[in-house]
């Protein structure tokens, strides 16, 4: 009997135990069941923000200086189009080309203060803002838009001025050599720069100020009507505007000064905070995309410009060239504005002679 009784406080010890350890278990498992159901909670959650984001619909507007119908404003709204196709409809960009939404001028600072999202327009327009990347635009002698183009982005990649921290930079392209046209009487050598008032912006004041003539301010898309209104006679620009601006119906003559050719570096920007918006996976796609359209841009301005010679010639134009003497000369003559030039980036805190020395070396490398 006292072992029957043993036996049962033994087995009833047990089955106390047993049920304690249940008792214990069930908040631990409650414990553990609550967790991992936050887990998938929030897995659900990351996903779904995730696939939202995915799949929202980032709209962008862009401000071109260059005409729709231009060359190079067709590679930007192609471009357009190519970011969307490529985010599968997530960014879409409404164009504006013309300078219809923010005149060529303001067109950089209307980035800046989200008059559009993205912008292209030329350096030179704002004169003295971007002195480091429009060091490209001196006369130093370009011989086509593909190696401007290249030189512009090789300048901001060694350098990363600060003159751009306001915006995200996507890339720069620049026009093949530009050259001096005149209207009603050709220049055959330096002494003749003074019988003519040119159209000028930027660097090319430099130029004629240098080679004794005379000029007036206006943008590639005001130069036309100057013409026309008879203000001026001469205009420093690419052959391509001779066609894309049919600039090759008011002049007359091209002074075939290769020696002094110069260029115009032109930028296209995005607001930094819509940059920032962007999901980074975008932002890989996007930075594709730009790599692949600057050399497009070079590529489309010596296309342009063979489209331009052709349109000049068409219209009776004529092509004066300078024999190899006139040609050191006119050299000369330009000369100090690259020298004042460093002195100019100097005076703004920055290494003009590294700039200036790293700028030609890497143009007469790539020529």
């Amino acid at each position: 009997m006292q072992k029957a009784f043993k036996t049962f406080r033994w087995k009833e010890g047990i089955r106390q135990s047993s049920l304690s350890r249940r008792k214990e278990e069930v908040p631990v498992m409650k414990k553990a069941c609550l967790a991992l159901m936050a887990v998938c909670m929030g897995m659900f959650v990351l996903g779904w923000v995730t696939a939202k984001a995915q799949a929202q619909t980032n709209k962008l507007t862009y401000s071109c200086f260059f005409p729709g119908g231009h060359t190079q404003g067709k590679l930007a709204s192609a471009w357009c189009k190519e970011v969307e196709d490529r985010t599968k409809g997530r960014v879409k960009i409404q164009f504006f080309p013309g300078g219809s939404l923010t005149k060529p001028p303001q067109c950089y600072d209307g980035v800046v203060s989200k008059a559009s999202d993205l912008g292209l327009s030329v350096l030179g327009f704002t004169p003295g803002r971007f002195p480091v990347v429009d060091t490209v635009g001196l006369p130093l002698g370009y011989s086509s838009g593909r190696i401007a183009t290249g030189l512009s982005n090789e300048v901001y990649r060694r350098f990363k001025p600060k003159e751009f921290n306001d915006t995200e930079v996507m890339y720069f392209f620049a026009h093949g050599p530009g050259f001096i046209h005149t209207k009603g009487k050709p220049v055959r050598k330096l002494e003749d720069m003074k019988n003519f008032k040119f159209r000028v912006q930027a660097n090319t004041e430099l130029i004629v100020k240098q080679l004794g003539g005379k000029y007036k301010h206006g943008t590639i898309n005001d130069a036309y009507g100057m013409f026309k209104r008879n203000e001026v006679d001469g205009s420093l620009h690419p052959l391509e505007a001779n066609y894309g601006f049919k600039m090759g119906e008011v002049v007359d003559y091209i002074i075939a000064a290769y020696p002094i050719t110069y260029t115009a570096v032109q930028f296209v920007v995005m607001n930094k905070d819509k940059w920032k918006a962007l999901p980074d996976d975008i932002k890989v796609i996007i930075r594709e995309i730009n790599n692949e359209w600057i050399p497009q841009h070079g590529e489309a301005w010596d296309t342009i410009d063979a489209e331009g010679m052709r349109y000049f010639l068409d219209n009776g134009g004529q092509i004066i060239g300078l024999d190899k003497n006139e040609a050191v000369r006119w050299k000369m003559a330009v000369a100090p504005i690259i020298e004042d030039y460093v002195k100019i980036l100097n005076e703004k805190g920055l290494n003009g002679q590294e700039i200036v020395d790293f700028t030609i070396k890497t143009l007469n490398s790539m020529q």
